[in-house]
């Protein structure tokens, strides 16, 4: 079998693995309203961006099933270009998404990922699990820094939550 990849030589070739988990409760919010979130491009739009004055989104695309695709591009003020692409696994609406995404950064890809995002019933509100499980490839070796973004980024999906 052969294949039509060109590796670039120069490059150390590594792999680091990481785990996170995130959790949340949000009171008085239903599991459906924490899903729905997740589910169009104007829920992600509420909370699924690096801050405005920070970047610009270049593009954005959204096949909310099983087996559709999510595309986010960003543009940094700094000049970075920072690209998201995902493949939806499994969806169980008002309950469960797990996705694969794949990061790049200026054109070069940095992480694989396996993200679980989970949503339950829990005291008239929701209980919110994220767990990740990513691959860091090729000297971006910083699960940490993947978690304070996720971090970040769930805060927000809270502050859009809270309304």
């Amino acid at each position: 079998m052969s294949t039509d990849i060109a590796l670039d030589t120069h490059v150390k070739r590594s792999v680091a693995h990481g785990m996170f988990t995130i959790e949340r409760t949000y009171p008085g919010v239903t599991p459906q309203r924490v899903f729905d979130a997740f589910a169009s491009v104007e829920g992600k739009n509420g909370w699924f961006t690096a801050p405005n004055e920070m970047w610009d989104i270049a593009e954005r695309t959204m096949d909310f099933r099983v087996g559709g695709r999510e595309r986010l591009v960003g543009n940094w003020k700094s000049g970075m270009v920072t690209a998201f692409d995902a493949i939806y696994l499994d969806i169980v609406p008002g309950e469960r998404i797990i996705y694969t995404y794949a990061m790049h950064l200026d054109g070069r890809k940095i992480s694989d990922s396996l993200a679980t995002f989970e949503f339950k019933a829990a005291g008239g509100g929701t209980a919110f699990r994220m767990t990740e499980q990513g691959a860091f490839l090729d000297g971006y070796d910083d699960n940490g820094s993947r978690e304070r973004g996720s971090l970040g980024i769930v805060d927000k999906l809270s502050a859009y939550l809270e309304g």
